[in-house]
């Protein structure tokens, strides 16, 4: 009778290595899901990039209203010193407010310490109405250089909801006022209106984002703002003669 072993018999699982086809296969999938889930995580940046910028405008007129209520219901007066982001200042507080996060632009430690003592130095993403309609029409005035020190009222202002204080300018810009009477119409030379979820920068589509005369926000697609009405207008007539379907 032969002795009993007692060592446990040990099970070898066989190795098997990728073949060159599975694996070819499985970075195929990869690829796929990656094509799949890229578009969607970049579609979300853009979108947190927009609102972002947004919230940016959305302080903006809420500074904007609380001015009005602390100056006899006029809004901020063109000047050509201590323009709006100054008189705005106290209500927004923080310099960033002032530039969108798809505005590449970034300031120097110089540029940001001046700022902070001068607001209007800052970089500036959004540009504020002029009010050249308003002027023309109800002051008689059609020099922009004359309207220095004038100043609008919110009774002036017949639909507040649906009239634009600001919105967003073309990165080099350098305005700080939206002037239909200047250089054929800055709603055409100064304006940015698809900055976000735009599929390039001549494209019109997209959007960009506005604040109203209410104090209220919204982001409006490519053609919504000059068309069917120009939303930059206070005026019936401008609202209607300054629209723009292209």
């Amino acid at each position: 009778m032969k002795p009993t072993s007692l060592r446990t018999p040990i099970l070898r699982l066989e190795q098997r290595a990728f073949t060159l086809i599975e694996l070819l296969v499985v970075i195929a999938i990869i690829a796929i899901l990656a094509g799949m889930l890229l578009p969607s995580l970049g579609r979300a940046k853009m979108k947190a990039k927009s609102m972002t910028c947004l919230n940016n405008l959305h302080q903006m007129g809420l500074s904007l209203v609380f001015y009005a209520g602390d100056n006899r219901g006029y809004f901020p007066e063109r000047r050509s010193d201590k323009r709006w982001p100054t008189q705005l200042r106290p209500g927004f507080r923080v310099l960033s407010t002032l530039q969108c996060s798809e505005d590449r632009r970034r300031p120097t430690a110089a540029q940001a310490a001046t700022a902070e003592k001068d607001p209007d130095s800052a970089m500036i993403s959004y540009i504020f109405n002029g009010w050249n309609d308003y002027f023309r029409e109800s002051l008689k005035i059609s020099d922009v250089g004359a309207m220095l020190g004038k100043s609008i009222p919110e009774s002036a202002i017949p639909s507040p909801t649906l009239t634009i204080v600001f919105g967003e300018k073309l990165t080099n810009s350098d305005n700080f006022y939206m002037d239909f009477l200047e250089n054929g119409g800055n709603e055409v030379t100064e304006l940015v209106r698809n900055r976000h979820m735009s599929s390039g920068p001549k494209a019109k589509d997209g959007a960009s984002n506005y604040t109203f005369a209410d104090g209220h926000a919204e982001s409006i697609r490519y053609r919504g703002v000059l068309y069917p009405l120009n939303l930059w207008a206070v005026t019936d007539l401008f609202r209607t003669n300054r629209a723009m379907s292209n």
